[in-house]
């Protein structure tokens, strides 16, 4: 990426302002825009998020707003109510006082003297999430609207449920804003009240995975900011970002399909993070297109941002399989609409321990499959989050606890786009169960690199609102969607289909061991393939990665990230080790100290499924002279046959002195999960 500090405006900060609400609170806004903003106004544009605008995420910011801002913008960073140094305490996502508080700031911005009245929304992940929310409430000055990474189903497509399955992120997701609500404001910029305003998040915000337990179908707690729920409300335009190695690109394929305004997309190869800093890349000039963007719909600029295709993605070259990519070789591809009359449903199938063709006929026979507690220890993140290295690895080392089926070597290369479906004839020997399914492209010399997969819950079969027990012995068929993709298969490569019943830990596992019965023969996999066209080589390149310069900063103690599988073969048992720690970096501008530390710890014992556990630990710290901060945060999820139980602790410190302790300790029941 580079960096550039010259721009067509010159920029004024303001580092640190308050917006008023009607009921008295105050959030905390960092603005950028242009010198001479106040005597000739701009367009605004609002990122708004719990992460801390002043510390955690300060050096991201840095490279982005004052790039808006040098174009033309008032770029706006503000921090939720319960966030950073903003009043309140945050208690969930996406609640409603969140939202109405939003179109407040929308409201707020558009009486500035430095504001012309129009206002974008832009962000990643759950900035992404309310700017989609918030357009669903069609304040007056929103005029267009930024989201990557995000979704419009907050039951199907988030972090926490998938195909009706509880997703191990569940956990770590609610163990990271654990950390991020432990810790306090600013004293610079809040003075005294800062200790006040600490105590009552650490008491009042609470765990936040209790809550999202009790909600384990889709009811009205999920359907609340799922923009599915009536894509007619959004009126203003979407520019729908994400990438292959994150959680979030199959919601662009939705909102392109299901919107009915000025829209467009682009997936690439990137994992959790804005495409101009993308990894896996190639990265691009992103933050160039989200200009054109704004201009179009923020100033009525008729460039040609809208002129070329709907959709862009990075079709993705085969390429071995590891745990981190620096990037991922291929091409960029496009579709003028979404969905695309080029892309043809291709249907095989699935044979005895074979992919073949539909016309070929393939006798019914029954397989059966109960796959041990270790097929998902090479799995990866649900969401690539840090893409250093928590992709799936080889997945020969999952198949041999899976029901498999290979194609014949290619004969000519494949390309697919869309979604993979798998439907199955099945029946299981237990009420409960679930189907992980994975597609993946065998080499010529064995290795299995995973292109995407997919989960049901079974009881989840006809919808995720009212699970249906199964009825043992009797045959169902199930429909099973796998992640949205764009790959290419090289001739002489196979395609491998492989049947689990369990994935730990990225999936929580059955109250028990289930033994499903898959019918080959009835059985079946329908590809989206896409034939390669001329057409794809003439596309414009995407301009090369910009920013504004980085925040200065200076490296205290080093990062470290790695994943470790350890097998106890004395005890029979199997732990994942997820370590992620930011190290100890210093903020020079403002003279603060920020610490990040995690691990994520997932085990089991032998085919034990009550004895799956997930622990998760972090540690916060912020110091600045004599004033020091540091939080930590322990939450255990264990299970059994009928229940979850969770506990958690978390203790606070100013400098030696422990000011704050705490535990929570419930039980949940299970819910057809």
């Amino acid at each position: 990426m580079k960096t550039v500090s010259t721009f067509p405006h010159a920029v004024r900060e303001i580092e640190h302002t308050w917006i008023t609400l009607s009921d008295g609170v105050r959030l905390a806004a960092r603005i950028w825009m242009p010198e001479d903003a106040e005597t000739r106004p701009v367009p605004a544009v609002l990122e708004y998020l719990p992460y801390r605008k002043r510390d955690f995420t300060a050096q991201r910011d840095a490279l982005n707003h004052p790039y808006f801002a040098g174009h033309g913008y008032a770029s706006v960073r503000v921090d939720m109510r319960g966030s950073g140094d903003s009043d309140g305490v945050l208690t969930d996502e996406y609640l409603e006082q969140e939202l109405a508080d939003g179109e407040e700031v929308i409201g707020w911005l558009t009486q500035q003297p430095w504001c012309d009245g129009n206002v974008g929304m832009m962000g990643i992940s759950w900035g992404g999430f309310n700017g989609l929310q918030i357009a669903a409430r069609r304040p007056p000055g929103l005029k267009a609207v930024i989201t990557l990474c995000s979704t419009d189903d907050r039951y199907t497509d988030d972090v926490h449920y998938m195909g009706g399955c509880l997703l191990g992120d569940n956990l770590s997701w609610a163990s990271t804003m654990f950390a991020y609500n432990s810790l306090p404001p600013d004293p610079e910029l809040v003075g005294q009240r800062w200790r006040e305003m600490w105590l009552e998040r650490l008491e009042g915000s609470g765990v936040w995975v209790h809550t999202w337990l009790q909600h384990q179908r889709r009811d009205a707690y999920w359907e609340h900011g799922s923009v599915c729920e009536d894509f007619s409300a959004i009126n203003c335009p979407v520019m729908a970002v994400s990438g292959w190695a994150d959680g979030y690109s199959n919601a662009v394929f939705r909102l392109l399909e299901n919107l009915r305004v000025p829209r467009l997309g682009f997936i690439g190869p990137w994992s959790h993070k804005y495409p101009h800093i993308g990894v896996p890349g190639p990265a691009i000039g992103f933050l160039q297109e989200a200009v054109a963007w704004w201009d179009r719909w923020l100033k009525g600029i008729n460039n040609n941002i809208m002129d070329g295709p709907m959709l862009r993605v990075w079709m993705q070259d085969s390429v071995p399989p590891t745990t981190r990519y620096q990037t991922r070789p291929g091409r960029w591809v496009a579709e003028a609409t979404w969905p695309s009359p080029d892309i043809k449903p291709e249907t095989f199938q699935l044979g005895r321990n074979q992919i073949v063709p539909a016309l070929q006929e393939a006798a019914e026979i029954p397989l059966t499959i109960q796959s041990p507690l270790s097929v998902g220890l090479f799995a990866g993140k649900w969401c690539s989050y840090a893409a250093t290295p928590d992709l799936p690895h080889d997945q020969r080392q999952e198949d041999g606890g899976a029901l498999v089926f290979d194609s014949p070597p290619l004969n000519e290369p494949l390309e697919i786009l869309g979604t993979v479906v798998v439907e199955l004839e099945l029946s299981s020997n237990r009420p409960l169960g679930m189907v992980a399914i994975r597609l993946s492209d065998v080499a010529d010399d064995d290795k299995a690199t995973r292109v995407t997969y997919g989960l049901l819950n079974l009881t989840h079969r006809n919808g995720h609102a009212t699970p249906e027990p199964l009825e043992p012995g009797r045959r169902y068929r199930v429909r099973v969607p796998l992640n949205g993709v764009a790959q290419a298969f090289p001739r002489g490569h196979r395609l491998r289909v492989a049947i689990s019943t369990s994935y730990w830990p990225l999936a929580w596992a059955p109250p028990v061991p289930v033994r499903l019965t898959i019918y080959s023969g009835a059985s079946q996999l329908v590809l989206p393939v896409r034939e390669p066209r001329s057409a794809d080589a003439n596309l414009p390149p995407f301009p090369e990665a910009l920013s504004a310069p980085p925040l200065a900063t200076t490296l205290i103690e080093p990062a470290q990230h790695n994943w470790l599988v350890i097998r106890d073969l004395e005890n029979d048992v199997s732990t994942l080790r997820v370590i992620k720690d930011e190290g100890v970096r210093r903020l020079n501008a403002i003279d603060l100290q920020i610490k990040n530390k995690a691990e994520e710890r997932y085990s089991f014992r032998g085919d034990d499924f009550e004895s799956c556990r997930g622990e998760t630990l972090f540690l916060r710290g912020l110091k600045r002279g004599d004033w020091q901060i540091e939080t930590r945060g322990r939450t255990v999820m264990s299970c059994t046959s009928t229940h979850f139980q969770v506990r958690a602790e978390l203790d606070a410190f100013e400098g030696d002195k422990r000011v704050f302790s705490r535990n929570w300790d419930q039980t949940i029941p299970r819910d057809h999960i």
